[in-house]
This record gives C-alpha cells, structure tokens and sequence, in this order.
C-alpha cells in the first residue's frame, strides 16, 4: 500500500474504523442460538448504510453480501446463508467498512451461548486473541513484517495449534486488499519481508485452527473451510503504523 500522508487521510480512515468498530460491536450482540445468518448480515448491512458508510465486501466481484460468516470449521469466506446457530457453535464475523474513499477490516470469532455462558470465551479463542494483540505490538516502524508473522505463529504453535499457511491479513487503505501480505507464520527470514513505514495501514488477521492447516473450498465456491473438519478462528483489526506503538483504528473498546 502507499503510506498515508496526509493529516485529513489519517483522520478519514480513523473515523472508518470507529464506525467499523461500531458494527461489529452491535452485530455481536445479534450472535443468538436460532439466529440464521441471512438474519445477521441482514443487520450488519443495515448498520454499515446507518453509520454512512458502504459493504466492502460487496465490492468484491461476484460477492453479494456484506459479510463473511464462518461457522465452526468454516476459515474464512464463509457466506451468510439459511444455517440457523445453535448452542455452542463457534461464529466467525468478518466485516469491512468503505467509508470517504478508505476501507477498514475486522474479525471476531465468538462462542454462541445464552444464560450465565453468554460472552464467556474458552482457551481457544483466547489464543487467538493473543496472537493478534502480540501482533499488533510488533507493528512499529522499521520492524518487518516478518515480526508480526513470527509473533502470531509462536502464540497459536506454542498453544498447540494451526497457522493458516495459504492464507493472509493485508494491506488496506483505497483498496480492500492491498500490499503486503501478511501470512500467520514466518517463511525465510524477517530481514527478507517488507519494511515497515509509518502511514502504513494493515489488516492484522490472524488465521488459525484446532488441527490441520490444510483448508478445503466447499460447494458454494466461496467458503474455505478446513479439511479436517475441527474449529477455525479469524482475529482481525485493521491498525496503523506510526512512530511509537501502533494505532488500532477498529478497537471495540
């Protein structure tokens, strides 16, 4: 991506991200046993055109909705169809938000529950959790990108779990994916991946599963799911590189 240079950039893309923020935060709150997830990305849209903005999703060719919805082994591109959640499923919301000429990116990945369990998070998604915050933290100006590969992977490995290794967070800024990529585990040395610049924006997104990195692509052509058939997690912000530690230009809180 090119570095953003511009006070009023900065200031535009910020302001993207808070409403992105806001999405996901109410939508969150839709997440409910017998929710179908038409039903939820149904509310997701509403909520993008509410707060001014645009699907960026729905940019994409060929994708006609305005999130990815992923269930259990569901990775990513997971497309919110009649699939009604049930007690104890694993829901991945992946969301992003086009707003004054900039796209902003999100994940969470949450457990479906009601009563006293609502909201409670298990190890797993705690991993994933960490992974992206240590991830975050790596991304400082003159570090690589390789730091905030390696610092995903020793986080999901050490736990004893899975990177996905064919797929990547980004760049993000005019375009929804942009340069570079950013892979869940390190390949070859850090000095050998791209430098980091203050005025970068990237779409931190750690990919991880319970079992094997090896994905399938099911029948409606648009969901990777693992092969193995065990739980997937997504964990993304979209965040911007400047001196001193990194701004998180989607934080919920």
């Amino acid at each position: 991506m090119i570095p953003l240079k511009t006070k009023l950039e900065i200031k535009v893309i910020k302001e993207g991200g808070r409403r992105l923020a806001e999405v996901m935060r109410e939508s969150l709150a839709e997440v409910k046993p017998g929710r179908a997830l038409f039903q939820i990305n149904q509310k997701i849209e509403e909520l993008i055109l509410k707060k001014g903005g645009q699907p960026s999703f729905k940019m994409v060719p060929n994708y006609h909705w305005a999130s990815c919805l992923n269930v259990n082994q569901g990775v990513v591109h997971g497309i919110p169809g009649d699939y009604r959640l049930k007690e104890n499923d694993f829901l991945s919301l992946d969301i992003g938000l086009f707003f004054k000429g900039f796209h902003t990116d999100m994940s969470r990945t949450i457990k479906v529950s009601t009563g006293k369990n609502k909201g409670q998070s298990d190890e797993f998604l705690k991993v994933g959790e960490r992974a992206l915050k240590k991830a975050i933290e790596a991304a400082r100006v003159g570090h690589h990108v390789g730091h905030l590969s390696q610092a995903m992977e020793k986080e999901i490995r050490k736990a004893g779990f899975s990177p996905i290794e064919v797929l990547t967070g980004h760049g993000v800024g005019k375009k929804l994916h942009e340069a570079p990529p950013i892979p869940c585990l390190l390949w070859g040395s850090i000095k050998s991946t791209p430098k980091l610049e203050a005025g970068m924006v990237l779409a931190i997104e750690v990919i991880y599963v319970q079992g094997s990195p090896e994905v399938v692509l099911s029948s409606d052509n648009w969901t990777i799911e693992t092969a193995d058939g065990q739980l997937a997690g997504l964990f993304e912000e979209t965040i911007a590189v400047q001196a001193g530690k990194p701004l998180i230009l989607t934080a919920l809180n």
